[in-house]
């Protein structure tokens, strides 16, 4: 993962609460606390200022918090308290559960970091976990927080998720839907579109001129010439003729199960998986605790812990705050890099 900037002359990242009753809060504390040794760079919280006291509270953390009424506040403050633009939620909240009253407020804050950033207040949005199905039975419509934050951009772009440890990038051309679904639902288009967006992307934000890109195979031994299916020859393969006819750096489709060993993630910069738990194994299994989500293709910066709102642990000071940091540090260096080749 690179380093976080050392200059915090850069507009403060925009951080949302998330899911009120899952792990957000003490994560976030957790990563200011560690802001010197673990490199965090600035960043502002959305969230209600009562609710972060009663967590520190309720831990015991000594966290000076700071209530301020604008991001360019957040700077000179972030050293010695954490920044909050307060956002008052309308019914109070009990770690581990979840009341869809919040849903709204959780709905609104995400917005709110995308107008900051977009308006040039702050530098890019991290995300804290959310709960979809609290959202979703509140009247939210969309699968998660990729397909909002496309709706938030207004149609500028296509959003693409990747999931990123050090040695890995992944991509997972369909993401949650059920296993029995995915070879109906896999497409040489949308192969493509999520190949293109990740090759430019990998130029973009990551500094990678000449990005190489892997491609998972969907079926066993890459379908054995059509004994184990014919996805590859008919589905995948045409993708990967598209995107070299583009002139990009794009390998056959490989059997799964030899594509991620640290000799052959060697040979590429990111891999186009089929289906999500192809994707997501491998990069837990390499980092489960520092994995970081990061929405490709839009016009602003976005990244979110690898990790959901872990209702069984919350408000315990147990949950581990290095995805966020993670995040945090990704979002600072792509934000940069993005401001660097601005025209």
């Amino acid at each position: 993962m690179p380093a976080a900037p050392a200059a915090s002359t850069s507009p403060p990242l925009a951080l949302t609460m998330g899911e009120p009753a899952g792990v957000g809060a003490e994560i976030t504390l957790a990563a200011w606390t560690r802001r010197r040794d673990s490199a965090v760079p600035p960043f502002v919280l959305l969230d209600d200022v009562d609710r972060i006291e009663a967590m520190a509270r309720r831990l015991g953390w000594s966290v000076p918090v700071a209530r301020v009424d604008h991001p360019r506040e957040a700077l000179p403050r972030f050293a010695e308290a954490l920044p909050v633009l307060h956002r008052p939620l309308p019914v109070p909240v009990e770690p581990g559960r979840p009341d869809p009253a919040n849903a709204g407020a959780v709905r609104d804050g995400i917005a709110e970091a995308v107008t900051l950033v977009r308006q040039g207040e702050c530098a890019a949005v991290v995300t804290n976990p959310i709960n979809k199905d609290v959202l979703q039975g509140a009247g939210f419509v969309f699968p998660g927080h990729t397909e909002f934050l496309a709706e938030l951009a207004g149609g500028e772009g296509r959003a693409v998720m990747m999931l990123a440890c050090p040695g890995l990038r992944v991509v997972p051309i369909t993401v949650h839907i059920p296993l029995s679904r995915v070879a109906a639902t896999l497409t040489t288009e949308a192969i493509v579109d999520a190949g293109r967006v990740t090759a430019r992307a990998l130029a973009r934000d990551f500094g990678l001129a000449a990005p190489r890109l892997a491609v998972a195979a969907l079926n066993p031994h890459a379908g054995e010439h059509g004994r184990m299916g014919d996805e590859e020859t008919r589905i995948i393969q045409p993708a990967v003729d598209l995107l070299r006819a583009e002139g990009l750096a794009v390998f056959d489709p490989s059997p799964a199960d030899t594509l991620f060993h640290a000799g052959a993630r060697a040979g590429y910069d990111a891999v186009l998986c089929m289906y999500h738990d192809q994707a997501l194994i491998p990069l837990k299994t390499i980092d489960f605790a520092g994995g970081v989500n990061v929405t490709l293709g839009l016009p602003f910066v976005r990244t979110s812990p690898d990790h959901g709102t872990a209702f069984d642990i919350a408000g315990q000071g147990r949950a581990n705050p290095m995805s966020l940091i993670a995040a945090l540090r990704m979002a600072a260096v792509m934000a940069a890099r993005r401001g660097a080749t601005a025209p």
